[in-house]
């Protein structure tokens, strides 16, 4: 079955084209990224397998923009790998926020599609970016099934005392205000693999899973589920990210809405899309240039980066302490698979627990690694995530039931 992956994140639309015969056995045809969206510089990427990879500089305005330019490389004379977009079976989309209508994929209908825009006030971010993508494809191939993956499914098994907040009780039955978390989809896999890689089971474990981005978030797993998890009503909840606050004090909130004379939705903005990295070193929301004016010197960048990574030490400490005690940690996402760096410096606060970094398996960038030495008494490793086969697994099997 071929399978077209979406997977539409703030800033960015990664896809990948896949030739799926089992959950194990499958081609990955095509793929790439399309980001930097809505900055004056975006990149379009497309790598066909077995041929040179294509990288183009050009506005990426929005995601609707990201789309078309993704489905015209994939057809594109002489260098793309389908006749036409009618050779495309299923299309499989990662959807971050479900609410707590869903705790597994399903198929896009009317309900499906009305209940994802109303989890957009959640997510104002990465919802409405979600259905831009599915209308997208509505559009252009009318017929073609189409299945959503939710972030939030995996972290339907936390316990209501990880995912109420300290509010009137009237407001979670009437509003659905609790925890949600996101990167589900991502915690759930790595962890997996990560298990399988270090030697244990990953439903006898207690495991924390670090996916780090644009978006980051740390999951508290324990026997295969999820416990608890960084993000809560919406991806703005946690450790600082690349233009989000993270943790702030309501009341702050509300003093700069009067300080600064700004609307509730005025103050949305500052918080989700003018905070973080970007916020602070006022330069750069991109962790890889943050990096480097940081190693140039400049004390805001510095200043960013160090408290990215005490609120990561901050929250697997913590999770250490609701699991008593932690097997394995894991690094994924596009920080935590190539900044080697920042996994030292996170992983040397746990010599407590009798963890060992290995110096130089830990130099490893964006490959499978364990980064422990072997007599660690707690492993770390680097997975490599990989959201879209979690997401195209899915969509198959779907697709194939309700055909049957």
């Amino acid at each position: 079955m071929i399978i077209l992956v979406i997977n539409c994140g703030s800033s960015s639309i990664k896809y990948q084209l896949l030739d799926m015969k089992n959950d194990d056995v499958y081609d990955v045809i095509a793929k790439g990224i399309a980001e930097k969206i809505g900055l004056p510089a975006g990149v379009l990427q497309y790598a066909p397998t077995g041929r040179d990879k294509i990288v183009r500089d050009l506005p990426i305005p929005d995601h609707k923009v990201g789309m078309q330019l993704i489905l015209e490389a994939l057809t594109a004379p002489g260098t793309g790998v389908l006749r036409s977009l009618e050779d495309i079976e299923a299309v499989g989309h990662r959807i971050v926020q479900g609410g707590d209508f869903f705790s597994g994929s399903a198929i896009v209908d009317d309900d499906v599609l009305e209940k994802i825009d109303f989890c957009s006030d959640f997510a104002p971010l990465h919802n409405p970016a979600h259905l831009l993508g599915i209308r997208a494809i509505q559009h252009v191939l009318p017929t073609v099934p189409q299945v959503v993956t939710f972030d939030t499914a995996f972290h339907q098994t936390m316990p209501s005392y990880a995912y109420m907040y300290g509010l009137p009780y009237s407001y979670y039955e009437k509003y659905r205000v609790r925890r949600y978390g996101a990167h589900g989809t991502s915690h759930q896999f790595v962890a997996g693999v990560g298990a399988k890689l270090a030697g244990l089971d990953v439903n006898a474990s207690k495991i924390i899973t670090c996916h780090l981005g644009a978006g980051s978030s740390i999951c508290a797993i324990h026997n295969g589920k999820c416990v608890d998890t960084s993000m809560g009503f919406s991806p703005l909840e946690g450790m600082v990210m690349g233009t989000r606050v993270g943790n702030i004090d309501a009341n702050a909130v509300i003093y700069l809405e009067n300080k600064l004379g700004v609307t509730p939705d005025e103050m949305s903005v500052i918080l989700n899309r003018k905070s973080g990295f970007l916020g602070i070193s006022e330069k750069t929301s991109d962790a890889r240039e943050l990096d480097a004016l940081a190693n140039g010197g400049d004390p805001k960048a510095k200043l960013a980066f160090k408290k990215f990574t005490y609120d990561i030490i901050k929250n697997i400490g913590s999770y250490v302490a609701a699991m008593n005690g932690v097997d394995l940690i894991v690094f994924t996402g596009g920080i935590g698979e190539h900044n080697s760096r920042l996994r030292r410096r996170v992983l040397e606060n746990f010599s407590y627990l009798g963890l060992k970094v290995d110096y130089e398996a830990n130099v490893a960038s964006g490959e499978d690694t364990i980064i422990t030495t072997e007599d660690s008494a707690v492993k770390a490793a680097l997975i490599c995530t990989n959201e879209e086969l979690v997401i195209a697994r899915d969509t198959m099997h779907l697709v194939l039931e309700n055909q049957d």
